[in-house]
């Protein structure tokens, strides 16, 4: 230790210094003393000790640690200095782990990770206002208690940073890189460039896009996040090729300078043999009926109480008495229908407490007489016990029909009404026998059991829970049962009438075979500690030892520790008259430290060091090995320094130097007499392992057990491996079985194990052990943040390779910043010392996760929990980034390739070019009619004069009455007084801009045709909402500015709200131009109907905000106003007689030409349904189809979306009277005229079988789930299967396709996910894998015509391409309107040509992508139909590894990923994927989603997500058209004005 530099190791101190100073260690390590109480009683006892060591500060005296006794030199007792191996070796001190981990995290002191914000409702303590200053170093000032004084340079103490220095590193670094997303030369592909570093102020004035400041919380935790993952820490994936359409993952090569095995092949290695002398008894029922003949007085079992009370003792006789009684009770007195209930073989259940040694040991041995079969089980204490289904499959797999338990237990069982004991989930019904002694019937003095056999029959079922949790029932024989009593009796050295304390689970495992079998068969007196009294006194079994001077005893490394804990103040206690101390689970790799610390403390209580016995078992071998003491000719114990990494390899290399990743063993002591033993490879063949590779280890012997009962095939594996040699020849002519343990055989022939199968994960080519990972988590100073022995690992399967997930209960004295950097630190320290990434580390509250029956936790359970989204953790940390390493290669872009070139492929291979087009306009109609009536004023004078009375618009409310209604000479006349009022009143000049800022109704469509009559140019404005002034009233003001309107006309309502006092809070309402209330203006008629000069004049102007957060207003001219009119009309087949009912915003798009535009123009009359009085009466919308008979109606995704949510389950509801109202004589629309103000008609008796088609206006990809989901819950209603479809329309052509009333039904096809990120089309099965469906955007209407094109290059593309929806249309806009002076910027989205094939053909660039294929289907021409298929906006599209994705599409396998996902947008920010979530559940629940949104996006999409956030229902904006706003989330999100539930920055 001198030469460590540790100048405190000098001074000798006395052994009851040394005592209390490892009391006090360990009352830290276990939190029952505070840090400062620790400092304040070590330095009384150093006081007299420690000098002033020179050159280091006062005040950091109190943080050098000595070493407890674990580290100092104990001195050697004189007959051991013969003996190397018992010479306490510095390195095998037990806290070198704690000091690897200190010293790694050393190396990693300069990372910073951001941490999860919160918001305060789900916090439990108050964090950093505004800023979270990362974890700033590796140790915190109260560090680990084995810290050296001779590392303090290496791990400095924790100082916490203030938050401008962490601050200004987070924004220097951020880098010029703008989001991905907003590349494209559309409308919203303005870049939001983020200023360079240099141009970056440190304050809230930094804008990274308007109004939007980079050093807001969300955007430097961002920026932190990209600094960290800038770091890489994992070599480059090699280069490998990639087909364009295939995305190959990353099959991990192994490293070729991996450690391989070098040594030799092994041999099978023989046991002693077994003494089997004249003496032996010929079976275990033979020796207890001997005994309870012989020595009925002789105890045999002695039960405690919790207060360590002895209860009762049981006897030799009683129990032979006992268990007598109770089979003659099972096989006479026990009938079902005159018929014995159990016949002998039959398996029966044994339900005892862990407090109730006695009646179990009775039970068992009752059964055992009976020639019954006990399967023992955990009691179940409410009916969603953890595992409790799979125990249930357990019992009906072996046939269980009866259970037994005691009259406590049975009472305290969970109850069904009647009284009796209720049914627990998947279990078979079961009859419950009570077998106090009251219930049992005393056998005639001349009944005999049966039952002495010793052969291959069955003797008692254990249960053994899986890896995956699937419980299985391990068979052991009546032989197998003597044999391993033999075995344990020679290797332990068991003889007549030694007491034994039992602190383990007396009902499986080793507390079975030596406290109930073994004791047994020598007479022995067992004194057995139960779970709760351990609990209340960890010290019992130490006190009992001394008590009753027991010569042996059988514990766990658990228990060793606890009594450490407790040990303080019992000078008493002496553990002289051990002679064996078995270690159960001597084969974890924390039983090491436990002995050594135990061993420490107590041998200055009498306990020998050759008394601790480590010993390794499984269900399936039983004993495997065990240490024997040196009197019974055990070798001396060894130990072995095993480097971390060769272990991952499988390979053995001793590791000499002082390392940081090494596992520090103990042997397990030789292999059980009358056994052989051999280590064969894990996977594939059994082939023997060389010397130095770690493998299965196997054993043949008599006392295995025989089988998994009822299961051959998994039986055969295990229970009959023929092991074979490198040559291939079998080991042995007889079996061996399989035993779950991985280790190997080292020097003396002793074994040693390093872990567990079941507890193996297989990351990329390396082999980790769970219990490793919790060991390195448990010494990064666990016990303020976290419980000891509540930490579970397990790995998950995600991207077709294991990760790591620990899982750990929070301490609830834990605030958020110490919990996020105690994981933060254990991810470093595992990534160290294992060299393996956490993909996920989750802190759930304290007792909430899964128990196994005897503490510790169900970690099958608790995986089954963490996959279902049900875990419910307080902090979560995924580190995606580091773990995932076999993602496909990031696709690199190819030279582009020519057009010409690209044309000649696709001809070479057979594939057309990608064009189609809708019916041609000149032939359809009258031309003379249609020259006179070009433009829109002219066809409403005309239809006021020749039709003055036909009705043309209808208004409803939300009950359902007519609050308005105009006919064509109305409608003619109320636009005559707008267009005087404003010529007259606001003397407004031709061309002028007016706003029309009104509700949806007739008086916008007056004021739009006002407008037209007076040559002025009309802009419909949605109107503020009066609930949400600050938010609605400035779009209203910027459309109003940017449109450059001279005058708003508006209603008095609205009027008096664009003036108020709120209105002034929001905007300045002394800059509104003139505003013009047209509720009463004179009834004036205007001089002249103004006529435009040429159809070019400028109509109208429609404004919308893109889905990208981009204000665009595109000029309609009137040719191309009135040649969309005729488009809609024949592609719908409208004229006067016909009705349509329209539920849409009447402010911009189709929606607004719909309302306003073709109603003048067809004659057709409009039943029109303002959408927000579906809020009061969602019916509304099908009511009126129905009431009306509308054979055409149109409606948004929002409002179908509404009606199938708020109707769904209500459709019978609304077929009553259905029948009755269809049978009502038919009248014509013009003389169906409801009166206004009269009552509202019951909104039932519903029908929608009038209806031919229902579309969907929109701009955007098809929701078919929606879609489809609509038709099958409105069937019932009549509405045909057919009728429902989409139209689709953009900003540079309002109307391209529309499904019409004749032509061919909508298509839908499935194609190949990954393929479109390629922007290849290729046509898969329904059902296949990634496959996509997509429907056809209805039929593109007359005079239209589309092509595909490259977006980039502008060559034409094959039908087998993804590319830009090109369109020629002679109602195309004809330019963007905008205030900027940017129509050059986006010129050619108006007048684009082609770079090759037709570069005369001017077309409108749409921003969408999508493609056509020709179909089998017929169009009204007899050619075959092509069929356009849209399948997202180019704006919005994500740009990741180099392929384009569709966020609809992450956002649709995240909303399947747990029920309580409501919505979901995505969106890249620097590079990030950034995925939110609506949460509709608790927000307890909130952090369930993170690891299963990560999981699910990595699956399907093969991308990593950067940050989750976690919102509430309605946080993500959707447009009046129903389509998620998710550039203005993202402005939200990065100017932290979401609210966010949690927000979790993936590592």
């Amino acid at each position: 230790m001198a030469e460590r530099g540790c100048p405190l190791e000098a001074v000798p101190l006395p052994a009851e210094v040394r005592e209390s100073l490892a009391e006090l260690e360990l009352e830290l390590s276990e939190g029952d003393i505070t840090q400062k109480g620790y400092e304040k009683k070590r330095g009384k006892l150093l006081a007299r000790y420690v000098p002033l060591a020179q050159g280091v500060d006062p005040s950091l005296q109190a943080e050098t640690r000595i070493p407890g006794p674990s580290q100092a030199t104990a001195p050697v007792p004189e007959q051991q200095k013969t003996r190397p191996s018992h010479a306490r070796d510095e390195r095998f001190r037990s806290d070198v782990h704690t000091e690897a981990v200190q010293a790694a995290l050393a190396k990693y002191k300069e990372r910073k990770m951001p941490m999860p914000s919160k918001r305060r409702s789900v916090l439990t303590h108050t964090a950093v206002e505004a800023y979270t200053p990362p974890d700033t170093s590796s140790a915190s000032e109260d560090e680990d208690s084995l810290q050296r004084p001779g590392r303090l340079a290496s791990a400095p103490l924790q100082s916490h940073a203030g938050v401008a220095p962490w601050l200004d590193q987070a924004v220097q670094g951020s880098p010029a890189s703008s989001a991905a997303s907003c590349t494209s030369s559309h409308p919203g592909g303005r870049p939001a460039a983020v200023p360079s570093a240099a141009a970056v102020p440190a304050g809230p004035a930094a804008l990274a896009r308007v109004g939007v400041p980079v050093s807001s919380r969300v955007s430097s935790k961002i920026q932190q996040l990209l600094n960290t993952l800038k770091k890489p820490k994992r070599p480059p994936l090699k280069e490998f090729f990639v087909d364009d359409l295939e995305e190959v993952l990353e099959v991990q090569q192994p490293d070729p300078g991996q450690p391989k095995p070098e040594g030799g092949q092994t041999a099978v290695l023989k046991g002693e043999l077994l003494a089997v002398g004249s003496t032996w008894p010929p079976s275990l029922l033979a020796t207890l009926q001997q005994w309870g003949t012989t020595q009925p007085k002789a105890p045999c079992l002695t039960a405690l109480d919790t207060t360590g009370k002895a209860v009762y003792t049981l006897t030799y006789g009683k129990l032979w008495s006992r268990s007598l009684k109770l089979a003659y009770t099972l096989l006479n007195k026990l009938t079902s229908k005159n018929e014995p209930l159990l016949k002998p073989g039959d398996r029966v259940a044994l339900v005892f407490p862990n407090s109730d040694p006695v009646m179990f040991t009775v039970a068992f041995y009752g059964c055992l007489l009976a020639e019954l079969v006990p399967v023992p089980i955990e009691v179940p204490l409410t009916r969603k016990d953890a595992g409790s289904q799979q125990v249930g499959f357990l019992l009906g797999s072996c046939g269980v029909a009866l259970a037994l338990t005691t009259d406590a237990c049975q009472k305290g069982l969970p109850k069904a009404q009647t009284g009796e004991v209720a049914a627990f989930k998947g279990w078979p019904p079961l009859t419950w026998l009570v077998i106090d002694g009251k219930h049992l019937t005393k056998p005639p003095k001349d009944w005999h059991p049966s039952a002495q056999d010793a052969g291959a029959g069955t003797a008692y079922i254990e249960y053994k829970t899986s890896k995956e949790g699937s419980t299985v029932g391990v068979a052991v024989s009546h032989a197998s049962l003597l044999a391993q009593c033999h075995a344990l009796t020679q290797a332990c050295g068991y003889s007549e009438a030694e007491t034994l304390t039992n602190v383990l689970d007396f009902k499986r495992d080793a507390g079975l075979w030596h406290g109930v079998l073994t004791s047994v068969m020598n007479r022995m007196h067992v004194v057995s500690i139960p779970y709760a009294l351990m609990k209340a006194n960890p010290l019992s079994w130490i006190q009992k030892v001394c008590a009753y001077k027991a010569r042996a005893a059988l514990v766990k490394s658990r228990d060793m520790h606890w009594s450490l804990l407790a040990q303080r103040g019992q000078r008493d206690v002496s553990l002289s008259s051990l002679r064996l101390l078995v270690v159960a689970d001597g084969a974890n790799p924390w039983s090491i430290s436990s002995c050594d610390a135990f061993l420490n403390v107590f041998q200055a209580r009498g306990l020998r060091p050759e008394v601790i016995c480590p010993c390794a078992s499984s269900p399936e071998a039983l004993t495997v090995a065990i240490r024997r003491p040196p009197d019974l000719g055990g070798p001396p114990p060894r130990r072995a320094v095993l480097s971390m990494s060769c272990l991952s390899h499988g390979v053995i290399r001793l590791d000499a130097e002082e390392k940081l990743s090494v596992l520090t063993v103990q042997d397990v002591g030789q292999v059980m007499p009358g056994a052989n033993v051999c280590v064969v490879k894990v996977e594939g063949t059994p082939y023997l392992c060389k010397t130095d590779e770690v493998g299965e280890i196997c054993v043949n012997s008599s006392a295995t057990a025989t089988a998994y009962y009822g299961l051959l095939g998994i039986t055969k594996n295990i229970f009959e491996t023929v092991p074979v040699t490198a040559g291939g020849t079998p080991v042995s002519d007889r079996p061996f079985t399989r035993t779950g343990l991985l280790g190997f055989i080292g020097p003396d022939n002793l074994v040693f194990v390093v872990g567990k199968l079941d507890g193996l994960m297989v990351v990329g080519v390396r082999r980790h052990n769970a219990d490793d990972i919790v060991a390195t988590a448990l010494a990064v100073e666990p016990m303020k943040f976290v419980y000891r022995g509540r930490i579970a690992v397990f790995s998950v399967t995600v991207l077709h390779d294991d990760r790591i997930v620990l899982v750990a209960e929070q301490r609830p004295d834990a605030s958020e910043e110490d919990s996020f950097q105690w994981m933060s630190r254990v991810l470093q320290a595992i990534d160290s010392i294992h060299q393996v990434g956490v993909y996920c580390l989750a802190l759930v509250p304290a007792n909430t996760l899964p128990k196994a029956p005897l503490g510790g936790i169900h970690v099958s359970e608790t995986k089954q929990r963490f996959l279902e989204g049900m875990l419910h953790p307080c902090n979560v940390l995924m580190c995606p980034h580091t773990c995932v390493t076999n993602l496909p290669k990031p696709r690199q872009k190819q030279p582009e390739v020519g057009p010409a070139s690209m044309v000649v492929g696709n001809l070479v291979a057979g594939k057309r070019i990608a064009q189609a087009s809708g019916r041609e306009l000149s032939h359809l109609e009258d031309s003379d009619q249609a020259r006179k009536l070009l433009f829109l004023p002219d066809v409403l004078r005309w239809r006021a004069s020749t039709t003055p009375e036909h009705l043309l618009f209808l208004l409803l409310s939300a009950k359902g009455t007519v609050t308005s209604t105009t006919t064509c000479i109305q409608l003619h006349k109320k636009a005559e007084r707008v267009a005087a009022a404003l010529m007259e009143k606001a003397r407004l000049t031709t061309g002028a801009h007016v706003a029309l800022v009104y509700p949806p109704g007739v008086d916008l469509i007056a004021a739009f045709y006002g407008c037209l009559y007076c040559g002025c140019v009309p802009v419909t404005v949605r109107p503020p909402h009066p609930q949400n002034l600050a938010t609605t009233l400035p779009t209203v003001k910027m459309i109003v500015e940017v449109s450059k309107s001279a005058c708003v006309l508006t209603t008095q309502a609205i009027t008096r709200l664009l003036k108020s006092k709120e209105a002034l809070a929001a905007v300045d309402v002394r800059t509104w131009p003139t505003i013009l209330d047209t509720d009463d203006i004179p009834k004036k008629k205007v001089a002249s109907i103004f006529r435009p000069p040429s159809p070019d004049v400028l109509a109208y102007l429609d404004f919308s905000v893109s889905t990208t957060g981009i204000l665009a207003g595109v000029k309609m001219s009137h040719a191309a106003t009135s040649a969309l009119c005729r488009s809609i009309k024949l592609q719908c087949e409208l004229y006067p007689s016909r009705q349509i009912a329209i539920c849409l915003d009447p402010y911009c798009g189709l929606g607004f030409a719909l309302w306003c535009l073709c109603s003048v123009y067809s004659g057709h009359q409009s039943v029109l349904v303002p959408p927000p009085e579906l809020e009061t009466n969602v019916s509304l919308w099908l009511w009126a189809v129905s009431q009306y008979k509308a054979r055409v109606t149109f409606c948004s995704y929002s409002v179908m979306e509404m009606c199938a949510r708020g109707l769904g389950t209500q459709t019978a509801v609304l077929r009553v009277r259905a029948v009755r109202a269809w049978r009502e004589p038919r009248t014509s629309p013009s003389s169906r005229k409801p009166s206004r103000g009269a009552p509202p008609p019951a909104m039932k008796g519903v029908n929608l079988s009038c209806v031919r088609t229902c579309m969907v206006v929109a701009e955007e990809r098809p929701r078919i789930a929606l879609t489809q989901s609509f038709s099958k819950l409105f069937r019932d209603l009549g509405l045909p299967a057919r009728a429902v479809s989409t139209t689709f329309g953009c900003r540079v052509n309002v109307a391209i396709c529309l499904q019409g009333t004749a032509g061919p039904d909508p298509t839908t096809v499935y194609v190949d996910m990954r393929a479109l990120r390629h922007d290849r089309v290729r046509l898969v099965e329904r059902g296949s894998p990634h496959s996509l469906p997509l429907t056809e955007s209805g039929k593109i209407l007359p005079g239209v015509k589309v092509i595909i094109a490259h977006s980039e290059t502008r060559g034409p593309l094959g039908d087998s391409h993804l590319g830009e929806v090109w369109v020629s249309s002679p109602h195309s806009a004809t330019g963007y309107y905008t205030v900027h002076g940017e129509e050059g910027l986006h010129a050619d989205h108006f007048s684009a040509r082609l770079s090759f094939g037709d570069t005369q053909t001017v077309w409108a660039r749409t921003g969408f992508l999508g493609f056509l294929r020709r179909t089998e289907l017929t169009d009204a021409s007899g050619e075959r139909h092509d069929a356009l298929y849209v399948v997202g906006s180019l704006d919005e599209t994500l740009e990741l590894r180099g392929m384009r994705y569709h966020p609809v599409d992450i956002e649709t396998s995240v909303v399947r990923a747990h029920r309580s996902i409501a919505e979901c947008a995505v969106f890249t920010w620097t590079n990030l994927l950034v995925v939110v979530v609506e949460l509709d559940g608790l927000e307890q629940d909130a952090l369930d989603l993170v690891a299963l949104v990560t999981n699910v996006v990595l699956e399907e999409h093969h991308l990593v997500v950067g940050v989750v956030v976690i919102v509430d229902p309605g946080v993500i904006p959707i447009n009046s058209r129903g389509e998620k706003q998710r550039m203005h989330l993202r402005d939200g999100f990065l100017a932290d004005q979401l609210d966010p539930i949690y927000v979790a920055y993936n590592m």
